[in-house]
């Protein structure tokens, strides 16, 4: 999955250097590296249209359908993505790639890339030792998203995460871009999803370490950092923790809540049902056939059915629904303090009013309205009546302005997932 804004995780030069861990070793943990975007508000139709090609809401999707490291993550312009780095090939080329739990493929953009801008590094698959590159009917792939796609050769090298290396990980090496798709010193992404919807109906690289007993525990988990209520514009900041074989303790308080994924379908997304709605102290109910939720890094937003969210900013004093490019979007007096929080079924999890709150905009230009005026745009948005089709299809897509306000693991068997109460004093500005 890709969507502007993107979220990030980046790995820290010790990291990348230390030695293949031994299958069972404590869980590695990585920081994460976050980005923004500059214009944030004025991103977001962008960003929407991204997130629904995604989920295959408005158009097809190209996609076919140990140890413990933890990862230092780095937080960029203000909470708009979050990055990672990634060694690719012999001898290794290091990049910052987005860790996105919504998708499952390894794509990074090479030299044979014409439209990539020159703040994007790019891999030189000459330089490679290990490189391979798939020839004849398949060799090459286009994944669209809803701001552009990408295309490029099939391949597969050797590719280093967190201190596990896969010597032989198949990744799609990107020849052409739409233009602004990646930028910023982004250089692609790494999908953390099921093999299910790899696009190059290939194992994920963690499912690899899954598979191969390489990690202490079957799970990885996420500390996002937040700097959304900063007033100055952080271009690059630390992000926050991935762990991956296991979870951070000194990251999280009390137990970790795990949810079983629905077993009436086979894992793809990281799938939770969402149970309830407290908004401003009232209750909004979610039919069951309405609450099938992705838990996704990569997006910024919380995505919601229509009926849902309606009822959600009904509750709301003065809240108004935009119109024209920002349609699906609304927004609300600035002065209004917002207490927004998600049950999927056990304790009721506190949306921070910072992260919902994705910044102002003009409201007669947004509305139509011939009075000017300016509100603040909600982190909850209108995805439609059905975001798809098919068994294990989420209806909701639950991103980082949730995941910011709790310890989020992701465990494999038995495919669950699980969120804590972060520890005291994480998740404030700094």
């Amino acid at each position: 999955m890709i969507s502007l804004p993107i979220v990030a995780l980046a790995l820290l030069s010790y990291a990348l250097a230390a030695p293949q861990p031994a299958p069972y070793a404590d869980p590695i943990h990585v920081p994460i590296v976050r980005r923004s975007n500059p214009d944030r508000v004025a991103n977001l139709p962008k960003a929407i249209e991204a997130l629904k090609t995604k989920y295959g809401i408005s158009q097809g999707n190209t996609k076919r359908a140990g140890n413990i490291a933890s990862i230092p993550l780095t937080d960029e312009q203000n909470d708009a993505s979050y990055s990672g780095v990634v060694s690719i090939g012999t001898p290794s080329q290091n990049f910052n790639l987005v860790l996105d739990t919504g998708s499952s493929d390894l794509w990074v953009a090479t030299t044979a890339c014409t439209l990539c801008t020159s703040d994007v590094p790019l891999f030189d698959p000459t330089k490679s030792t290990t490189y391979k590159s798939a020839t004849g009917q398949g060799s090459t792939l286009q994944i669209q998203y809803g701001s552009g796609s990408v295309q490029g050769l099939v391949s597969e090298d050797t590719v280093t995460f967190g201190g596990f290396t896969i010597p032989t990980q198949e990744l799609l090496g990107v020849t052409d871009t739409t233009t602004g798709l990646i930028d910023d010193g982004l250089s692609g992404i790494m999908g953390l999803g099921f093999a299910t919807i790899s696009a190059l109906q290939t194992t994920p690289f963690w499912q690899t370490l899954y598979n191969a007993n390489m990690l202490s525990q079957p799970m990885f988990g996420f500390y996002l950092e937040r700097y959304i209520d900063q007033s100055q514009l952080i271009n690059a900041a630390p992000g926050g923790t991935l762990t991956l074989g296991g979870t951070n303790s000194s990251l999280y308080t009390g137990t970790i809540e795990f949810i079983d994924m629905p077993s009436s379908s086979t894992p793809s997304y990281w799938l939770q049902q969402v149970n309830t709605v407290t908004v401003q102290g009232k209750s909004v109910s979610v039919p069951s056939s309405s609450g099938l939720a992705a838990i996704d890094t990569g997006t910024t937003l919380i995505g919601a059915p229509s009926s849902i969210v309606q009822n959600i900013w009904a509750d709301i004093p003065g809240a108004v629904v935009l119109t024209g490019q920002y349609q699906g979007l609304y927004a609300y007096p600035c002065n209004t303090q917002l207490s927004v929080s998600i049950s999927f079924g056990g304790t009721s999890w506190p949306i921070s009013p910072a992260d919902m709150n994705l910044g102002t905009i003009n409201i007669n230009s947004a509305t139509g309205s011939s009075t000017a005026s300016q509100m603040c745009v909600g982190g909850i948005f209108d995805v439609g009546s059905t975001v798809g089709s098919g068994q294990g299809i989420p209806a909701w897509i639950v991103g980082d302005t949730f995941l910011k306000n709790v310890y989020s693991v992701y465990q494999v068997n038995p495919p669950a997932v699980g969120f804590a109460q972060l520890a005291a004093g994480l998740s404030s500005s700094s």
